[in-house]
């Protein structure tokens, strides 16, 4: 079976993806701009790790073995690090990283790994000035810093980041930028590394300068990244390298990333083309054919289903209005031949009506008293086949409007009430109901059960005249919830050719004697507007008629 989505499914779908699309847009910024910053902390982090390096070497040398046994202070035990493994052996033989396949890697190797996060860092107030410091930096760390004190200017060219080598007090004793001899422990970047804690953060950046062209190297983001690393050495802090940059802001990472949000833009334009495509599919061109499909049925033309309805109510719609277009054309057929039928019920009486008249108006006085009277009893026999036709008619157009209303009928006292009614009048008629029906409720009126009923007695002991005997029999159907209730006379029976008319409108045999063909019609009317059936079996002429119904219990519906 053809999947078919209903029309709430794809408007749930399209309003999701229309919801979905700038918030997966807002968070895909902030993720980006979240990395920027990490991409900045971790450079920041490699470059400070090698000058790091170079700094602690120059200070060593110039201490000695002797002099570090009272230099510095002891790192905070908090920030200890876990001792060292020895450092992999390097050979010839070695893997392309230089060391042996078994070197311990886990305990010997420690990354710095950049740990802020843009949406959940604090941004601390834009950094102190560097402030004069009340006592000289230390000698040794001073020696120190003025080798890499050239470095650092240089490097600054390339990598745009602001470098300060502090001692272990605080003092600024190398810098890219200046302020030498400055004291910065008031900041809290310096004060963690100092204690031995390698810190990263994000401070808020105010400038005086208009914001930089786009294409510019100079950056007018709003926060800057500060990354602070201790130096270290046999547990002792010897000083703290401080590193900061502005990270690229997003509007200028998107600058210089327009090709691929280019892409990026032109497949949301495509996802956005296949929505599109996906409602006008599934909504709009169906409800189009739709549309068309009820213009044929007003016009009168032939339909049929739509072959591409899109969506599960699309296609019902369509297929309803199919059967409604089949309906009422069956109902026109319908209505065509029962005029067709009833002009012609009519137009013998009233052809009787306008001979006789004319007979009487020009022959009244001529008439003997005997004429007279067989003229007038000619016209009473026809009144009266119209007033009983016309009451049929009403009973067949109140069936095929009816329907259940709710209400229930008890069975075997309703036929058993029917049974003695007949009985009184010289009919031989049983009745046999069986047990498990004794209390059964029928979903149906009481009058719907005995004119049902009793149109079947009517109709068996019309053709089968005053001897006519005749059996009703009740039986429960468990399977579909039904009585099942069997009309059988031994009368005359009907011929093979007249059994499939029998249930037709105006359909009778009995014409002379002032049938009107339309009393089965009623009862087959009756039971489908109930929701129940009848069918009738004949064995043939001179052997009796079986009706049998099939009416719907209470307890089931």
């Amino acid at each position: 079976m053809t999947f078919r989505p209903r029309i709430r499914t794809v408007l749930l779908v399209v309003n999701l993806v229309i919801i979905l699309l700038p918030l997966l847009g807002i968070q895909a910024l902030r993720l980006y701009e979240s990395e920027l910053i990490r991409q900045t902390e971790s450079a920041l982090a490699a470059q400070g790790a090698v000058i790091r390096e170079q700094y602690r070497a120059w200070l060593l040398h110039r201490l000695g073995p002797k002099g570090l046994e009272t230099y510095g202070h002891p790192i905070d035990p908090r920030f200890a690090p876990r001792p060292d493994a020895e450092p992999p052996k390097v050979s010839a033989d070695a893997s392309g990283d230089g060391a042996e396949p078994n070197a311990p890697k886990q305990s010997y190797y420690q990354p710095i790994q950049p740990d802020i996060e843009m949406y959940r860092e604090r941004v601390r107030p834009r950094a102190e000035d560097a402030a004069p410091s009340p006592f000289p930096a230390d000698e040794d760390a001073v020696y120190a810093g003025k080798k890499l004190n050239p470095i650092l200017q240089e490097a600054q060219r390339y990598t745009l980041a602001g470098v300060r080598i502090v001692d272990h007090r605080g003092v600024v004793v190398s810098s890219s930028r200046g302020e030498l001899g400055h004291l910065l422990d008031a900041r809290e970047e310096v004060q963690r590394a100092l204690a031995g804690e390698t810190i990263g953060l994000l401070r808020q950046r105010i400038s005086d300068d208009p914001t930089p062209p786009l294409a510019a190297i100079s950056r007018g983001g709003l926060v800057r990244v500060f990354f602070a690393l201790p130096v270290t050495h046999d547990g002792r802090v010897l000083g703290a390298i401080v590193l900061s940059r502005t990270p690229i802001d997003i509007q200028k990472a998107l600058f210089l990333n327009r090709h691929v949000l280019m892409r990026y833009v032109s497949g949301l334009l495509i996802l956005l083309l296949f929505v599109s495509l996906l409602t006008a599919k599934t909504i709009s061109r169906p409800v189009q054919a739709l549309i068309r499909q009820a213009e044929d049925v007003r016009m009168g033309r032939d339909t049929k289903p739509l072959p591409n309805p899109g969506s599960h109510e699309i296609d019902q719609l369509s297929r309803a209005v199919d059967q409604m277009a089949r309906t009422l054309k069956d109902r026109a057929r319908y209505i065509e031949t029962f005029a067709r039928n009833v002009s012609h019920e009519f137009k013998t009486p009233l052809a009787t009506f306008h001979g006789t008249v004319e007979l009487l108006r020009d022959h009244l006085d001529t008439m003997s008293k005997e004429e007279r009277e067989r003229f007038l009893a000619m016209l009473a026999g026809d009144a009266q086949r119209m007033e009983r036709l016309v009451e049929r008619l009403l009973l067949l157009a109140r069936a095929e409007v009816s329907g259940p209303g709710g209400e229930t009928t008890p069975l075997t006292p309703t036929l058993e009430e029917l049974t003695r009614r007949y009985a009184a009048s010289g009919l031989d008629v049983r009745l046999d109901v069986a047990p498990e029906l004794a209390a059964a409720q029928l979903a149906m009126s009481r009058e719907a059960l005995e004119s049902t009923v009793g149109n079947l007695v009517e109709n068996a002991r019309h053709h089968g005249g005053k001897g006519v005997k005749v059996e009703i029999a009740a039986r429960s159907d468990h399977a579909f919830g039904a009585a099942l209730i069997t009309v059988e006379d031994d009368g005359p029976g009907i011929s093979a050719a007249n059994l499939p008319r029998v249930f037709d409108a105006f359909f009778t045999t009995a014409r002379a004697s002032g049938g009107t063909g339309l009393g089965l019609s009623i009862v087959k009317a009756l039971l489908e507007a109930h929701g129940g059936r009848v069918e009738v079996t004949s064995a043939g002429e001179g052997r009796g008629t079986q009706f049998h119904l099939r009416l719907p219990l209470a307890a089931y519906r």
